[in-house]
């Protein structure tokens, strides 16, 4: 029983996975629990990626893999995943998606690639492995019913200059350096988190027309970027915050519900979130806030049944080997 005052995530019902649950598992076990979440519709029977077939041989020694009788394709547990051709051990990974759960506010790829004792470039992709699994399909999903509409500014900080002379507003576009990008969410109530990044508020609108369905309820706040959503078939209600943030049963505030944890992220954990990866942490961000009354027994299960079944990621294969480089700052 939970003792007055007490909250769901304070309770023992909230956890139901420990990491020294991951950590102890053998080898032999660790890649058992991977071969059950992948292919969890055999109960860990090794399925053939390239052609499908169930009877497979399973080759002794220490490379674990297998031969398909049909096609004859050697494969591993991690062949057609978003950890294809990995290298740390199939525990490390379990034990990272563990770890990627239980940070309410998200995970650092440093304080990752500590725990992990890996180099920082091997925690970076593996996270963004992750976030990339977790987000998929979020850009075609619609949403519906009430939904709240909102965004916020992210990244391009400048530094204000030492003397006060020196200084300028920078607030206006013309002392700005192109860099800051808008994070807008539609935030179904009892429903879905979706996510976009767009340059300007009001470029999302044609986004937020084509995804939310015909006689949806959507809550908005006063700014002049969502007029346009008064005439897309939408039942809008507006909320003016400089007088309330709740008025006759329009708000915004599970949509800044989610822009909270999102800052909550980049001050304490990240210190930067925003260029080409800003819409990845958005996704994430999504991913928790609608996972955030699951267990994290559950919450491991949903992000490894993700990440598992995912494939191989066009972007963070060989990230490092293809001297990608990127603008985001250092987390």
């Amino acid at each position: 029983m939970r003792g007055r005052g007490s909250t769901f995530w304070e309770s023992a019902d909230a956890r139901q996975l420990s990491l020294l649950d991951i950590a102890r598992l053998s080898d032999e076990d660790a890649l058992k629990l991977f071969e059950g979440v992948r292919w969890c519709d055999t109960q860990g029977e090794p399925v053939c990626p390239k052609c499908g077939c169930l009877t497979v041989y399973r080759h002794k020694g220490k490379r674990k893999i297998f031969t398909c009788k049909g096609c004859a394709a050697q494969f591993s547990a991690t062949s057609g995943t978003i950890f294809h051709s990995r290298k740390l051990h199939v525990r490390d990974i379990l034990f990272a998606i563990a770890i990627f759960v239980n940070g309410v506010k998200g995970h650092s790829a440093l304080q990752l690639s500590r725990e992990l004792n890996c180099q920082y470039k091997t925690a970076f992709v593996l996270a963004h492995k992750i976030r990339e699994a977790l987000g998929k399909g979020m850009d075609e999903r619609e949403a519906s019913g009430t939904v709240e509409v909102d965004g916020a500014y992210f990244g391009g900080y400048i530094k204000p200059a030492n003397y006060w002379e020196n200084r300028r507003d920078r607030r206006l576009a013309k002392n700005q350096n192109g860099k800051r990008r808008v994070v807008v969410i539609m935030r179904e109530r009892g429903g879905r988190t979706l996510p976009f990044v767009v340059k300007h508020e009001a470029q999302s609108v044609t986004t937020l027309e084509r995804r939310i369905r015909p006689g949806s309820t959507v809550h908005a706040d006063e700014a002049n970027s969502w007029n346009p959503l008064h005439y897309a078939g939408l039942n809008v209600k507006r909320i003016n915050h400089k007088y309330a943030y709740s008025d006759e049963g329009a708000c915004t505030n599970n949509a800044e519900s989610f822009f909270s944890r999102i800052r909550r992220a980049e001050i304490g954990m990240h210190h930067h979130i925003a260029g080409p990866y800003l819409e990845a942490y958005a996704k994430e961000m999504a991913w928790r806030e609608d996972a955030r009354r699951i267990d994290n027994g559950t919450q491991f299960l949903l992000m490894a049944l993700a990440a598992i079944g995912h494939e191989p990621s066009a972007i963070w294969k060989g990230y490092w080997q293809k001297a990608k480089t990127s603008k985001i700052s250092r987390q």
